[in-house]
């Protein structure tokens, strides 16, 4: 027999079916077995009756068991029916199972636990309705992302892991044993391949995974993390960076709304404010806003106490911080001509969180090398970057967008690694590097 999706049920009343996937629940009520099934396309409640030839199997049978059914399907009496679930007017009256896998599971999958509980066992954790929620409104964001970037006419690539520098000029990098001995690195960022393609297609993405070796323990910080980039030519100066980036939000809050209403509802998170424009402020102007001395970037605290200022004044849980110093962004970041000191670069906070950071990149060759030399670097180790600035780059610029923190910001979770699958953070590669748990 066929086998069919358990969200397909409902079109096969009254005929026999296979259903194949996994126990969410087992419930003993008399003589009778009851059994809520789940496969990737929903849930299903069955019901295994004394007389049926499946009783036997059936009194063995526990939570997450991986099993193969057949049986019938059938409407409940009015008087059973809920109408708040999938499926609640059906019901699978049991006639055979099948055990594929027995399983062994350590606690029920909704129970409450904490965050390095639920990193111990994730494996497991990552089967409950909370974890799933959480991925498939991410996945729902990387192809938002995508969606506006291709309407926006921007091709996609694929951006090295491996590199021969690192791109920030002063993050903290992984460094990787090469060949002939050769010392190569994880890349922190995909920002010199970005330029170098703008070359070649003019408006160019990337979704890849990045890395960063600082040994970070906070609630905000990963040491690997996937980067939502892009970058574009022929632009005035940031603004126009700014404006995509807008448009890129605007879709994936858009998305989440049409497709995740219940997962808001799930965490209790209200859905972001999106004014027609979301608010600009230069770092200096955030500053004084806030009423704190001029540094060369915001802290955390004043991430939070700037995005409540946006919420409640500008009604937006966004807001641009624009104009960091020139000591502050790395080499390839063009510094303002009418505000000297100061660059054409931006960050996106997002519900106290920066989000994004972004602006316009120096475009000439020769400034590109002086910039180099000013922050202590080799420009002979950036020769291969540097051939797509000796045959002509135009004025160009581009974002990178944390995929985890904009997740994590949109269902309101307080540590970016419960919106991260298998976070690798100071003390955790799947398992705990040493027993400082410091989460």
């Amino acid at each position: 027999m066929e086998r069919t999706l358990i969200r397909d049920l409902n079109k096969k009343v009254g005929r026999k079916v296979l259903v194949e996937g996994s126990v969410s629940v087992r419930r003993d009520q008399g003589k009778m077995v009851f059994f809520d099934f789940r496969d990737r396309s929903g849930g299903v409640q069955g019901v295994v009756l004394p007389k049926s030839d499946a009783i036997e199997t059936a009194k063995e049978v526990r939570s997450e068991y991986v099993v193969s059914v057949e049986g019938t399907v059938n409407k409940r009496p009015d008087k059973n029916v809920n109408e708040e679930v999938q499926n609640g007017d059906i019901e699978l009256e049991v006639h055979t199972i099948h055990i594929f896998s027995k399983a062994e599971v350590p606690f029920e999958l909704d129970a409450h636990v904490n965050l390095d509980t639920y990193l111990d066992y994730q494996p497991y954790l990552l089967r409950s309705p909370r974890s799933k929620a959480v991925f498939k409104l991410q996945e729902t964001v990387v192809q938002a992302f995508r969606e506006s970037l291709k309407e926006q006419d921007f091709t996609e690539f694929q951006a090295p892991a491996i590199v021969g520098g690192d791109a920030e000029g002063g993050a903290a990098a992984f460094e990787v044993k090469y060949h002939y001995d050769k010392p190569a690195y994880l890349a922190t960022s995909p920002q010199l391949y970005k330029q170098i393609m703008v070359g070649v297609f003019e408006r160019v993405f990337a979704t890849p995974k990045v890395f960063r070796g600082e040994k970070h323990a906070t609630p905000r910080h990963l040491n690997e993390y996937s980067s939502m980039d892009f970058e574009m030519g022929f632009i005035h100066d940031h603004t126009d960076v700014m404006t995509v980036l807008e448009k890129a939000i605007r879709h994936i809050v858009e998305k989440v709304q049409g497709h995740h209403l219940d997962v808001f509802e799930l965490f209790g998170a209200e859905l972001p404010l999106l004014p027609e424009k979301i608010p600009v402020l230069k770092l200096r102007e955030a500053q004084d806003i806030l009423g704190v001395e001029e540094e060369p970037d915001l802290e955390p605290e004043h991430e939070k106490k700037l995005c409540e200022w946006a919420k409640k004044e500008k009604g937006s849980d966004f807001v641009f911080v624009t104009h960091y110093p020139v000591s502050k962004r790395p080499f390839y970041t063009y510094e303002d001509e009418a505000d000297p000191g100061y660059t054409k670069s931006f960050d996106l906070l997002f519900r106290g969180l920066e989000i994004t950071t972004g602006g316009q990149r120096v475009h000439d060759y020769d400034t590109l090398v002086e910039k180099i030399k000013d922050k202590g670097m080799n420009s002979e180790k950036f020769s291969f970057y540097l051939q797509a600035f000796k045959v002509g780059l135009p004025p160009h610029g581009g974002s990178a967008t944390g995929l985890e923190r904009v997740t994590a910001r949109l269902l309101n979770l307080p540590n970016v690694k419960e919106a991260t699958l298998f976070p690798r953070d100071l003390n955790r590669i799947d398992l705990l590097l040493s027993t400082d748990k410091k989460e």
